[in-house]
């Protein structure tokens, strides 16, 4: 039985073999050649699907599918692609001053060629620029329509580009699969009303992908009245498995299945190393490599059936190929001479690699030791040890401790980042979790290193609860890392400004914030051994532990006053809401810029709103001069943050109201110092207290009593201020070294 259905598939394979060699079939017709299992001729063509007919009517020859009334014009046939090319009609939708002139929209069908598709290699292509092109169709067997389309508009003349076509003068889109007929339809919802003068025309039509290129003159005059498409084509409808062992199976000899390809029907394909028609028994045939240097030998190529090796000369071993192992000499003395050549070559390899690691890392110590200098390590160790009673010093950090701490500088240990620098958290060798700035690059002078190290001892000597402790740094960079004590809730910004937050911010909470804060400030600008000015006051650089208790931080703008000056002349820096606009109208620097930018962060505890917002309607964008105006007009009750719950505004709040306009005014020289809004804050905090019982008790109850009994000023309210709305400002550095301001507040 076997024996029976191989002699049919023989006898079949024979016959398709024998056509072709029939006089009565053509192999060519113009310039398109004709191979099986196409053909043009009786018992040339596997099927009818595949006839070709050659038409000579028009005085040259023209093949076409089936007979002349199909139309579909055959450009090309590709046996090894499984492709034929033809030429299909372009659709247009024309008009004129009056309305629409001309239509075409031509309605392709493959009829009876069963065993052909449209090929997804095809474009959907519209050209126009009022043109609303679409392209729907069917599949074999299917009797839904499925479809795509573009949108072609022109807008300003100058956007249409040549070679372009992304929906400005031309648009394109893929074509859905196995499509067996289709039809096109074009729109223009303007009528080209606006665009007669250079597109009176839309054009629709599907086009092999690379046969088309856009140019700008086609949107005046698109002279092409067909396209070349492609149409992809099989053997039979079962695949290559089902066809196996039937007389229609035509992958035989030399020739196999097309794995590649899944169906419906299946293709044939040469094996490797054979050339030829995979539909024509024995048709494929040996390619001999060697002959047309298609082989990876060395030295020698031999040709086989289907195949080629490479051998290599006598006295050499090995594949013989460029890309394998190639062709070694065989053992012999001098052979041992060359490897104990190539032994102390990569001996010496070895030293060289050795010794360059270590001149490497000599170079990367000496580095470090520059730096170190550069940047006033041994200034900073004299400093140190001249002061060795102190237990508060800044301690010097090396860049390995450094590194351990924050796992080589991991994105993961990042807690903030702004535009001078990154903060990592960093655990040290004991255990204690740190804060660690690493400023970005930026120039620096001697003077400025002197600075720096003067305020690196300075700041680690302040031991105030309310301040962020410096605990040391690092010199052995090009630009010196901080160490500061870890503050882990966060800064006053994020607990106020955020929703969810600011509910667990009490106003009793935010009194107590506001008193720490200024008891801070007050330190820095009449405690310290050299007053400080922070010069950049605002929620963001206000850390909060988990208790809530304040935190000052970033001292990287800060400005160290000599105690025998009031003032100094700086290029202005701060953040645009809280900068003291005498300072940004003179340049002089005092104590009571810090007490201005105090009184904005004031007003966002009393408001739970930005110190400057273009979000906010144009009288309410800067905070403080809505606040003064609202007070002046007697709404604070309408200003203060709904997150608050209240009912009324009580006393507390009118007195941190009346305080909050004191420091906002415009002239320093009417706000109060520091240390007298502390003693305020700390009496209103005291009086809070006995008024409620129930809240805890704070750290600074004594304090704060001690306070009341000193005599304080009366502030008047109705002499509000006028704060300048600045839009803009410069920005300088204390140190540009590392002390820069950057978003996380550290």
């Amino acid at each position: 039985m076997n024996l029976k259905i191989l002699l049919v598939a023989i006898i079949a394979a024979f016959g398709a073999a024998s056509a072709q060699d029939s006089p009565n079939c053509r192999t060519s017709c113009g310039n398109v050649s004709i191979d099986y299992p196409f053909g043009s001729g009786k018992g040339c063509y596997r099927s009818p699907e595949f006839l070709v007919t050659c038409d000579r009517s028009s005085g040259e020859d023209i093949p076409y599918f089936i007979d002349r009334t199909t139309d579909l014009v055959i450009t090309s046939i590709s046996i090894n692609m499984s492709e034929v090319e033809i030429m299909m009609f372009v659709g247009r939708d024309c008009y004129n001053s009056i309305g629409p002139v001309e239509s075409d929209r031509p309605y392709f069908t493959l009829g009876s060629l069963k065993e052909f598709r449209v090929s997804t290699k095809n474009k959907f292509v519209a050209i126009g620029c009022d043109t609303h092109a679409f392209v729907s169709g069917r599949r074999w067997n299917e009797s839904r329509d499925i479809g795509t389309g573009c949108i072609s508009w022109c807008g300003r003349n100058n956007h249409i580009k040549n070679g372009s076509c992304s929906g400005v003068g031309c648009c394109e889109v893929a074509v859905p699969e196995e499509l067996s007929s289709f039809n096109m339809s074009l729109q223009s919802y303007i009528n080209h009303a606006d665009i007669l003068n250079f597109n009176p025309c839309s054009y629709g039509f599907l086009v092999a992908e690379g046969k088309f290129n856009f140019s700008t003159t086609y949107l005046a005059n698109f002279e092409s009245e067909r396209m070349p498409m492609l149409l992809d084509w099989a053997i039979g409808s079962v695949t290559c498995d089902e066809a196996k062992g039937t007389n229609d199976f035509l992958c035989e000899g030399n020739s196999e299945c097309d794995k590649n390809y899944t169906g419906p029907g299946y293709r044939c394909r040469c094996r490797g190393g054979y050339d030829g028609n995979p539909y024509v028994l024995n048709n494929c045939t040996n390619i001999n490599e060697c002959e047309i240097g298609k082989h990876d030998c060395k030295y020698k190529c031999v040709d086989i059936e289907g195949n080629h090796t490479c051998t290599c000369p006598n006295g050499y071993s090995g594949d013989g190929t460029k890309s394998g192992t190639g062709c070694t000499a065989e053992q012999s003395t001098v052979i041992k001479i060359v490897a104990g050549i190539s032994t102390s070559a990569i001996f010496l390899l070895i030293f060289v690699a050795w010794l360059y690691l270590l001149l490497k890392k000599r170079k990367f110590i000496l580095l470090r030791e520059k730096f170190f200098k550069q940047n006033g390590g041994l200034m900073l160790q004299q400093r140190i040890s001249g002061d060795r009673g102190s237990r508060d010093q800044a301690r010097v950090f090396t860049i390995e401790e450094l590194k351990r701490a924050t796992n080589n500088y991991d994105a993961n240990r990042i807690i903030g980042k702004g535009g001078y620098g990154t903060v990592y958290k960093g655990v040290l060798a004991d255990n204690r979790v740190v804060a660690i700035k690493k400023s970005k690059l930026a120039d620096q002078t001697q003077a400025q290193i002197e600075q720096f190290i003067n305020e690196v001892v300075i700041l680690s000597q302040i031991n105030h609860r309310n301040v962020v402790k410096l605990i040391g740094c690092c010199l052995e960079t090009e630009i010196p890392l901080l160490v500061y004590e870890f503050i882990p809730n966060g800064t006053l910004s994020d607990h106020i400004h955020n929703e969810s937050k600011s509910l667990a911010i009490t106003w009793d909470t935010r009194l107590r914030i506001a008193t720490e804060t200024a008891e801070a400030l007050s330190y820095l600008h009449s405690a310290a051994s050299v007053p400080i000015i922070h010069r950049d006051v605002k929620p963001m650089n206000i850390l909060l532990d988990d208790n809530y208790v304040a935190k000052v931080a970033d001292f990287g703008a800060s400005k160290l006053i000599p105690i025998d000056q009031t003032e100094l002349a700086t290029i202005v820096q701060g953040t645009l809401g809280y900068l003291d606009p005498e300072y940004l109208q003179t340049n002089q620097l005092t104590d009571k810029s810090d007490v201005y930018s105090f009184g904005v962060v004031l007003v966002e505890l009393l408001t739970g709103k930005k110190a400057l917002s273009f979000d906010r309607p144009e009288e309410e964008r800067n905070l403080a001069i809505f606040f003064l105006y609202s007070l002046k007009e007697g709404r604070l009750f309408q200003v203060l943050d709904e997150r608050l719950q209240l009912d009324d505004v009580p006393s507390e709040i009118n007195q941190v109201s009346r305080l909050a306009e004191r420091c906002l005014r415009v002239k320093g020289d009417e706000r109060p110092s520091m240390k007298e809004v502390a003693i305020k804050l700390q009496g209103i905090l005291a009086s809070t207290t006995q008024n409620h019982p129930w809240v805890q008790s704070s750290s600074n109850e004594h304090e704060g009593e001690y306070f009341l009994k000193e005599p304080s000023k009366d502030y008047d309210c109705t002499d509000g201020g006028i704060v300048s709305n600045a839009s803009s400002s410069t920005f300088d550095s204390i140190s540009k070294l590392t002390m820069l301001p950057i978003a996380s507040g550290r």
